[in-house]
C-alpha cells in the first residue's frame, strides 16, 4: 500500500506555532481511502456557517490548495477515487472536506456518530457543526466487542474497506474518538487524531523534550478534552505502542508538524 502523507490544514499562533491538519491518503486496490480531511472547499467559501468563530481564533489560514480534494489533483487523483474516509473523530478540523468526496463511504465509532449529532454539551456544540454533518447515508459506524490489535482489545475491522484497516477506540478528547491503524504491508501506521497534540508524548522517556510547544499544547489538550481524567492513560498507552520496535508501529498525531514532515520525507 502507497500511503501519502498531507497536510489539509493549518494554524498558527503565537503561543502554539504552526499547526497542521495530517491526513492520510492511501492508495488501495479498491481506490483512495482518506484518514481524516481537514477543511473542505465548502468551509472556505461558507466559513461563518460551517466553521464557526474557533478556527479563526485559533489562528487558522485557510488555504484552498491545502484542502484535501486540491491535494489528491496535485498527484493526479480525481475526487471520484475517493472511496472510504476514516474518521478518528467528527471535530469541524477533520470532516470538513468530506463533502469535497461525493462517492465516499465514511467509517467512524458509533459513539462518535451520536455525540455529533445530539451536540448535547457547550463544547460539543462548538466542535461539531452541523453544516459538516454527513448524511447517514454516507455513515458507517462500529459499536461493540471487537478483536484484539496492536494492544487494543476491542478493534474494528473496516471489512467494507479491505485487508489493512482498523478504528482502535480511544475516547478522551471527544465522546467516540478513535485511532485509526493502518497496515502498509511495511509495517503499521497509527494515526491517534487528537489522542495528543506534540511528538514528545509518544517518544521514550528523556529523548525528548516538550520545550514550552509541547508544554503549552498539552494545556490546550486538556481545556479541549471531553474527559480529561482519560489523556494519561491514553498517552501511556500510545507512547508504549510506539516504542515497540521489533512490531514495525510508527504513532503519530493529527497536529504535529514535525511528525508530518519527517513521514514525508521518509515516504
Amino acid at each position: 500500500m502507497k500511503v501519502h502523507h498531507l497536510n489539509c490544514g493549518t494554524f498558527d499562533s503565537p503561543l502554539a506555532g504552526t499547526i497542521v491538519c495530517h491526513a492520510l491518503a492511501c492508495e488501495t486496490d479498491n481506490g483512495i481511502v482518506l484518514v481524516d480531511t481537514g477543511f473542505g472547499l465548502a468551509d472556505l467559501a461558507d466559513r461563518s456557517r460551517r466553521l464557526g468563530p474557533l478556527p479563526r481564533l485559533m489562528g487558522a489560514k485557510f488555504f484552498e490548495s491545502e484542502t484535501a480534494v486540491r491535494r489528491l489533483e496535485g498527484l493526479g487523483f480525481a475526487t471520484s477515487d475517493v472511496t472510504h474516509i476514516v474518521a478518528t473523530h467528527l471535530d469541524f478540523d477533520h470532516i470538513g472536506g468530506a463533502g469535497d468526496f461525493p462517492n465516499a463511504t465514511i467509517h467512524t465509532t458509533a459513539v462518535e456518530d451520536a455525540a455529533a449529532r445530539a451536540r448535547a454539551s457547550a463544547s460539543d456544540k462548538v466542535r461539531y457543526r452541523p453544516a459538516q454533518q454527513p448524511p447517514d447515508s454516507e455513515m458507517r459506524t462500529y459499536s461493540g466487542p471487537g478483536e484484539p490489535l496492536l494492544g487494543f482489545p476491542d478493534a474494528h475491522r473496516l471489512d467494507t474497506i479491505g485487508d489493512g484497516f482498523f478504528l482502535l477506540p480511544l475516547p478522551g478528547h471527544t465522546k467516540g474518538h478513535a485511532a485509526v491503524a493502518v497496515d502498509t504491508g511495511n509495517g503499521w501506521l497509527v494515526h491517534a487524531g487528537d489522542a495528543f497534540y506534540h511528538h514528545s508524548v509518544v517518544a521514550p522517556p528523556g529523548v525528548d523534550s516538550p520545550g514550552f510547544q509541547g508544554r503549552f499544547m498539552r494545556v490546550v489538550e486538556k481545556v479541549l478534552a471531553d474527559d480529561r481524567s482519560r489523556i494519561s492513560e491514553n498517552h501511556r498507552r500510545l507512547r508504549e505502542l510506539n516504542t515497540q520496535q521489533s512490531s514495525h508501529v510508527t504513532v503519530f498525531c493529527a497536529h504535529d508538524r514535525k511528525q508530518l514532515e519527517e513521514l514525508q520525507q521518509r515516504g
